[in-house]
């Protein structure tokens, strides 16, 4: 007998495609979800609206984070540079939403990563209020 596994289809999104994804009138929880993994680093803003699931606890959290997210056709993953955490975390949360599926069943939500991470996104945005709330300069200096 043969198996055969499908790894998840993970993208990514530029930070310019997630900004008129967020202005284009579609529905944070409703229609995109962005989960920011980042633990420590969250402090100096964030993207308006997100979902904070840090990297530390998130095989405790991720189920959870499927039960709430199911039915929202586009998940962004992200943490500071999207090279490792958010990667991981989309990854993760595409194999155990998979794992969940009834047999036969086929997910129909889009993951994607968000290039760049937070660091590129708020040195794009930061002065934007609809796309990058709670901002810290000081925090940024040297990025």
């Amino acid at each position: 007998m043969t198996s055969t596994f499908s790894a998840p289809s993970i993208r990514y999104i530029s930070p310019t495609e997630l900004s008129e994804l967020m202005k284009s009138g579609k529905e944070p929880m409703k229609d995109y979800v962005v989960i920011d993994v980042r633990d420590e680093d969250f402090l100096g803003g964030n993207i308006v609206g997100c979902v904070r699931a840090p990297s530390s606890n998130y095989l405790t959290t991720v189920d959870s984070l499927i039960s709430k997210t199911k039915d929202v056709p586009k998940m962004i993953f992200h943490c500071a540079l999207s090279q490792q955490r958010g990667p991981k975390a989309a990854r993760v949360y595409a194999e155990t939403r998979n794992n969940k599926l009834n047999p036969g069943e086929t997910p129909t939500q889009e993951i994607y990563v968000l290039r760049g991470g937070f660091t590129e996104f708020q040195r794009l945005f930061k002065d934007d209020p609809v796309l990058v709330e709670k901002w810290r300069k000081e925090v940024w200096q040297g990025y």
